[in-house]
């Protein structure tokens, strides 16, 4: 019998992320392009400065309905023959709203990307807001909520976004708006938050793909080039203040046999240069099965089946005014959530007092590093990411460089970034689970005064 010769592997090839090439159109919409061979399926990016603080009071959600009413019908076709025609070319079409602004994303395969890019165009030129479709999506929203509310992860971090953040600050409270808010939300409102913010002037548009024989620049102005709208310059950020002294609170669902547990405070965001050190540092403490939280929690005493540590940008500024959550969270019976808190405090005093290992700083880089190649197959993941870059007011080369310092980071320096994101008198514990259980055990752990919600 012959057998085929075993695949070897070939001599590994330098990487990097892309770096971006930069332009603007006449209508002052900013560009970026990378030209990615053999990605057949092209990814757009629009960023909107439409940023979630700008939704007028009482009317919280309205960037939401908005976003989602982008492809709902236009002058030109109502919503199903919208939603037909980007079937035609193979098309997907999304749009969510958060703290920085809207996002629209559309991939299509490059050979059908004229047609594509016309009902992006569209859809950003002449949305129609049919009062019909509007009340539709205001609907769906409103019945989205207590699936919401009823979800402990969602619940809990609504709960944690409430504690951390003064009320004035809009990333106190919940992105999509509450069912007071929404209810109030009409086409007018609608329309009203559309022409005060959605212009080409602040606005950048990403695409990502494989463009050999496109005629990229003449097939945007005769699509996005089309659209205008008044001159204006991008909106504010607001200063991110919050109160991370330690507390628990704990969100009162009885008869729950299992607790959500959600511990975070603000800290350094992407612009900070402690960034890396923190990204690894944290990765190390939760950010896979096998690290600390996860060898305890997990493995030794059985009281999850995996906690994660992470760092999640919430609205990042380039003048230092922006802020990261910084947060522990998993799930665990019911019965163990005073033990499992407790343990989750000694991992990390531990941390503090040892240090990481060489080789756990080790494991953290390859699979941070080494994998990214991986990550980024796809023209939406580079998309995406240059997307993230534009939003958090980082330079086009971020990313690649952020790689190079993680490879760069030592133990030492990692070790150091994670023991100061996660200080133990400045983390605020929410809880959702059966307070008539869990209230008393975790007063007796003494991390912080513990008040019960409903």
């Amino acid at each position: 019998m012959t057998f085929h010769p075993q695949p070897q592997a070939g001599e590994p090839k330098p990487w990097a992320f892309p770096e971006p090439r930069r332009g603007t159109l006449g209508n002052g919409l900013t560009l970026l392009t990378s030209h990615r061979p053999g990605q057949q399926v092209i990814a757009v990016e629009v960023l909107l400065d439409a940023p979630l603080d700008a939704e007028p009071a009482g009317l919280d959600g309205v960037g939401t309905i908005m976003a989602r009413a982008l492809s709902e019908g236009t002058d030109q076709h109502t919503a199903e023959e919208f939603a037909a025609e980007l079937e035609r070319c193979g098309a997907t079409l999304d749009a969510h709203a958060d703290h920085p602004g809207v996002r629209v994303s559309l991939e299509v395969p490059a050979r059908r990307l004229d047609r594509a890019l016309e009902l992006l165009a569209e859809a950003l030129r002449v949305p129609a807001f049919p009062e019909d479709e509007v009340k539709r999506l205001v609907a769906n929203r409103l019945d989205e909520i207590p699936h919401e509310l009823a979800n402990p992860a969602r619940r809990a971090a609504m709960a944690l976004s409430k504690e951390l953040f003064p009320a004035e600050l809009r990333c106190s409270r919940p992105r999509q708006g509450t069912e007071e808010t929404v209810k109030a939300i009409d086409r007018q409102a609608v329309r009203a938050f559309y022409d005060a913010h959605v212009r080409p002037s602040t606005a950048t548009a990403v695409v990502v793909g494989d463009l050999t024989g496109i005629d990229l620049p003449a097939l945007l102005d005769a699509t996005l080039g089309r659209w205008t709208g008044g001159a204006g310059t991008p909106r504010p950020r607001p200063a991110i203040t919050s109160d991370d002294s330690a507390r628990v609170v704990i969100v009162d669902r009885p008869g729950s046999v299992q607790t959500q547990l959600l511990i975070g405070r603000t800290g350094p965001d992407r612009q900070d240069p402690v960034w890396a050190a923190q990204v690894l540092g944290t990765y190390c403490l939760g950010g896979t099965l096998t690290s600390r939280l996860d060898r305890v929690l997990r493995e030794e005493k059985g009281y999850t089946y995996g906690v994660r540590a992470f760092a999640q940008v919430l609205l990042s500024s380039a003048d230092g005014t922006g802020a990261a959550l910084l947060a522990i969270s998993g799930s665990v019976a019911t019965e163990v959530t005073g033990p499992a808190l407790g343990d989750t405090w000694q991992v990390i005093r531990t941390l503090a007092a040892g240090g990481l290992m060489d080789d756990e700083r080790d494991i953290a880089v390859q699979n941070l590093v080494g994998v990214a190649p991986l990550r980024y197959e796809t023209a939406a993941a580079v998309a995406g990411t240059l997307a993230d870059q534009v939003e958090q007011q980082l330079p086009d080369d971020y990313q690649a460089g952020l790689y190079a310092r993680l490879a760069a980071t030592g133990t030492v320096e990692a070790t150091a970034a994670v023991v100061n994101a996660f200080p133990l008198d400045r983390m605020v514990v929410v809880l959702v689970g059966d307070a008539a259980q869990i209230a008393e055990p975790v007063r007796e752990l003494g991390i912080g005064p513990v008040t019960v919600v409903s």
